[in-house]
């Protein structure tokens, strides 16, 4: 019988890639995405694949309830992918409160909105993945990015939690942290985004986005992460944690190894040899 997959942030990047990875490997896919003007690329690409795309917005419980309903029309949901994110790159100071919570409620309680949609059924069923796409921010929080960065933890603390708590029921619960990814991502966030070069906080943000243009260098591209996702669902050897890309990984060990005060000095006046110095050590990564 095919298994159906309903996947959330589908118009580019992890998303895209994800609904068509699966749609390949045999999943019956529902690829939701919040503007439907923005459809047309995945249609395309989906031409031949079992693959509908319905409207969601993630942030609106009725949206939400109606992709679910659509989805539903198949069959059960076995896969549940919680993709849908937005970024922001701004000092916590300077970062207005209403900003600040939207990133949460489409990163973290969109996310808790679909679990909660899809739980019952897999419960009653016994079966059934859970998916959350969180970040390496999930993993080490990040200056210049506290929202983001909090919200992604919010989110894996709530996956291994949720993990603990339906094990016993046969539903699998997964984190998948992405490194940096070429995605949208960064184009969609340049409103919350805000480099001022007169700013006290100008060599935090500098240093933030140093991280950045070394990934930018590797250029790991949306489909390692998809392979990730089908892996994660489909391996008989489960596992909580899945860091994607060698930045993720490496920030992942890294900061487990370093004490938490070593990390906050570096928040310290260094010099760019010294700050740069103690990054590829910490975290083998080459600003």
């Amino acid at each position: 019988m095919t298994k159906i997959a309903l996947v959330t942030g589908t118009s580019t990047g992890i998303g895209f890639a994800t609904s068509l990875h699966l749609a390949r490997h045999g999943y019956r896919v529902f690829a939701g995405m919040r503007n439907l003007a923005k459809a047309d690329p995945l249609r395309e690409a989906a031409a031949s694949l079992p693959l509908d795309i319905v409207e969601m917005d993630v942030t609106v419980q009725a949206s939400t309830d109606a992709a679910f309903d659509i989805a539903r029309q198949a069959g059960p949901i076995d896969v549940l992918v919680n993709n849908a994110g937005v970024g922001a790159a701004t000092p916590l100071e300077l970062t207005p409160e209403e900003e600040h919570r939207a990133v949460f409620e489409t990163n973290y309680f969109g996310a808790i909105r679909c679990i909660q949609a899809v739980l019952p059924e897999m419960r009653e069923r016994g079966a059934g993945t859970i998916v959350n796409v969180t970040s390496m921010e999930g993993l080490m929080a990040m200056s210049n990015q506290i929202p983001y960065s909090a919200s992604k933890w919010a989110l894996e603390c709530a996956g291994e939690a949720l993990a603990h708590e339906v094990y016993r029921f046969g539903v699998r619960v997964v984190n998948i942290e992405p490194g940096v990814i070429m995605t949208d991502i960064f184009k969609n966030s340049a409103s919350a985004t805000r480099y001022d070069r007169e700013s006290p906080y100008q060599p935090i943000m500098r240093r933030n986005g140093k991280m950045f243009s070394a990934g930018f260098k590797v250029g790991a591209q949306p489909d390692i992460v998809a392979e990730t996702i089908l892996e994660a669902i489909e391996t008989p050897d489960y596992k909580l944690r899945w860091p994607v890309g060698d930045d993720a990984l490496g920030m992942y060990r890294g900061r487990q190894a370093i004490a938490d005060e070593d990390w906050v000095s570096m928040g310290d006046n260094l010099s760019d040899a010294d700050y740069n110095g103690r990054y590829l050590q910490y975290f083998g990564i080459q600003l």
